[in-house]
């Protein structure tokens, strides 16, 4: 009989956004998903990326560091006259060990391939987990929406070795996907799936199979505690990039359970 292969572990990261509207109100989240958490969840990692006035004092709210900090922006200079930017030396200053790089929502905001390039190279550099966010605006018949992960992927990823691929996490957030955007439009797990192994083909062929298997793959679009199970186990990614549910501890609690129970059992 073969034995069967333990699961690894999965993700779950909280995208906060420009949410809480106070720091008590941001502590006090953070604390009820810490409760939460107690020590039940010992297959899923959990991530928040809060907003940056808050990351310091989040810290001292996590010293066990079973909830992981992360940034949602960075800038690729280390120091100097840029007004309003803030330096990955700064974030990890105050505990971040991972940065969102190429968002959605930064991207529809101006910011390009290269500026994600760039973002990338200076994460990396600082031996920090970049998470890439990669997804198209809208889907057609011919597939073309396929070149456009691809070359957002390929760009993001230009002159990293193979051995940086350890600070890579890619994030597959379809725009047309997400709730904010279109409340009738939702990724099936057969999109997500078929993506995620297009993503993976992209890896193989930038790097090797071996490399690209070990890069985590979430996915991030309207996730909820209502289809987390169905896109965790028919899309087969590694986690999710968690929106506006992670602004609700029971919510996102309720994923986080959901993604332990499907490693304890897969």
């Amino acid at each position: 009989m073969t034995k069967k292969r333990k699961a690894e572990k999965r993700v779950v990261f909280a995208n906060w956004k420009m949410n809480p509207t106070s720091l008590s109100q941001a502590k006090r989240l953070f604390l009820d998903v810490r409760t939460g958490l107690g020590k039940k969840f010992s297959e899923t990692e959990v991530i928040i990326a809060s907003p940056m006035p808050y990351l310091n004092e989040l810290q001292s709210l996590a010293p066990s560091g079973r909830i992981k900090l992360a940034a949602q922006d960075v800038y690729h200079e280390k120091s100097g006259a840029f007004t309003g930017e803030v330096s990955l030396p700064m974030l990890k200053s105050v505990g971040v060990g991972y940065v969102l790089v190429g968002h959605s929502e930064k991207r529809a905001a101006g910011e390009t391939d290269l500026d994600v390039y760039k973002n990338v190279q200076a994460v990396v550099a600082g031996k920090t987990v970049a998470v890439i966010c990669v997804g198209e605006k809208s889907r057609d018949r011919d597939g073309n929406y396929f070149g456009v992960v691809e070359a957002q992927i390929k760009s993001a990823l230009k002159d990293l070795k193979p051995t940086e691929l350890k600070y890579i996490m890619i994030a597959y957030e379809p725009i047309w996907a997400i709730s904010s955007v279109d409340k009738s439009r939702v990724a099936t797990p057969e999109d997500i799936q078929e993506m995620k192994l297009f993503i993976q083909k992209v890896l193989s062929d930038c790097f090797s199979r071996s490399a690209a298997n070990r890069v985590p793959i979430l996915y991030g679009g309207s996730v909820n505690k209502k289809n987390a199970e169905e896109l965790i186990s028919k899309g087969d990614v590694d986690g999710f990039l968690v929106g506006g549910a992670s602004l609700r501890a029971t919510e996102f609690l309720g994923i986080i359970n959901i993604v332990e129970n499907y490693v304890k059992t897969a």
